[in-house]
């Protein structure tokens, strides 16, 4: 069978404090999702909305996500919900700002990542993350000596945990953090900087991301 990709759509929702009984809800739909994330990270849709969240392993969930299988919420603004419905998703789901601001980012990985992760050392003298390899660069397949086949997807060859030195720099298998696969830095900084803005003017609570996924 054949894998179709998976793109992900959605509002950020403000709630007003009166109801629109035109539209029937509380909620008015903010921003559309696509002005501000476009990719398709399918281990960044496991670890917040439980979609795809398999490290590409069959039958092995990567993440407890944080907002999954929630539904689209019953007060949802009648734009989102005509959008939801002219998509024909799956997967609707929805998280709010206070939600997101009180999760526990450096919570680890339910399954070793198989991809072979790289470390520098910081200025003081730590190992920090600095890349994830999706395939493994030749420096880790100079140093472990294995064949590419069995490189590229390490963590499924070596023990948790194993680590190979090269100077100031450390290949080592093992977890992720949920702040790793979505890092603040990255490709959801834009969402969650609109979120925390609106955040600010309306209050945590009355702040929203609503999504749903296609094929």
């Amino acid at each position: 069978m054949v894998c179709m990709g998976c793109d992900i759509h959605g509002f950020i929702e403000c709630r007003r404090g009166y109801r629109d009984y035109e539209n029937d809800s509380c909620w008015h739909a903010a921003i559309n999702l696509d002005h501000l994330y476009d990719a398709r990270d399918y281990d960044a849709f496991g670890c917040l909305f439980g979609v795809r969240n398999d490290f590409g392993i069959i039958n092995d969930r990567a993440f407890e996500p944080l907002a999954a299988a929630r539904g689209l919420p019953p007060d949802v603004s009648k734009r989102v919900r005509d959008l939801y419905e002219d998509h024909e998703g799956h997967s609707p789901t929805s998280i709010s700002w206070a939600e997101v601001e009180k999760a526990d980012w450096d919570v680890l990985s339910l399954q070793p990542d198989p991809y072979v992760h790289e470390y520098r050392r910081s200025a003081d003298g730590s190992w920090q993350l600095y890349s994830r390899h999706l395939g493994a660069p030749q420096a880790f397949l100079d140093l472990s000596g294995c064949p590419p086949d069995v490189a590229d997807r390490a963590g499924l060859h070596f023990p948790e945990g194993t680590e190979w030195l090269d100077g100031d720099r450390l290949f080592r298998t093992g977890r992720l953090r949920r702040k790793d696969v979505v890092r603040p830095d990255g490709q959801w900084k834009p969402v969650w900087t609109v979120m925390r803005t609106l955040a600010g003017l309306h209050g945590n609570e009355a702040i929203r991301l609503v999504v749903w996924f296609d094929s």
